[in-house]
């Protein structure tokens, strides 16, 4: 295991922790993170996850823009969630993308487990997407994604990494059960 395998999962700890306490500084925590790790996981040919880690980087930066805007509106960052139709069009997106993208990891390069990768990435996008919107349903797609993701780490090879995203899947549910408690107590307040 490198430095920088330590360094990106002391980080992402980091990151996701400070998402559950809904801080802003789990942006600057991720976009550290993701950088370390994109490097890590292309070196071991899961290219959709190098990709995702580019993706993540970006989306980091669109959600502290978000976060930061809700909490000067609203003088805390508020938490809120899908309607049905709305979570049947996600999903739908979600599964179409990451088809699309196994098949193309799939044909186009010497990919690990593309389709795997390709499925947990695209599920990650939509999570990390509604998380920047402040949707709690971003914590139900990064449980499934960290549970995915723990087998396909351990298949690798990347132990410490399959234990990051364990990590990760407690730290899910308990940001679940923080933002549940949030808009629990804003209903009440409404």
């Amino acid at each position: 295991m490198s430095v920088m395998e330590w360094l990106a999962t002391a980080l992402g700890i980091a990151c996701v922790a400070l998402a559950a306490r809904r801080s802003m500084w789990t942006f600057p925590a991720g976009v550290a993170s993701v950088t370390l790790f994109g490097v890590v996981v292309y070196e071991a040919r899961l290219y959709s996850d190098a990709a995702l880690q580019g993706f993540f980087a970006a989306a980091n930066l669109y959600g502290w823009a978000q976060w930061k805007r809700a909490r000067s509106t609203l003088g805390e960052v508020a938490v809120g969630t899908m309607s049905p139709l709305s979570r049947v069009r996600w999903a739908a997106v979600t599964i179409i993308l990451g088809a699309s993208w196994a098949m193309t990891m799939h044909r186009f390069t010497d990919a690990s487990y593309p389709w795997w990768d390709a499925a947990i990435a695209a599920a990650s996008v939509a999570a990390q997407l509604l998380m920047a919107q402040r949707r709690i349903e971003n914590w139900w797609l990064w449980i499934a994604v960290d549970l995915a993701s723990i087998p396909l780490y351990l298949a690798k090879g990347l132990y410490l990494f399959a234990g990051l995203y364990l990590i990760y899947l407690a730290l899910a549910v308990a940001g679940l059960i923080s933002w549940l408690a949030v808009m629990r107590r804003t209903l009440r307040l409404a």
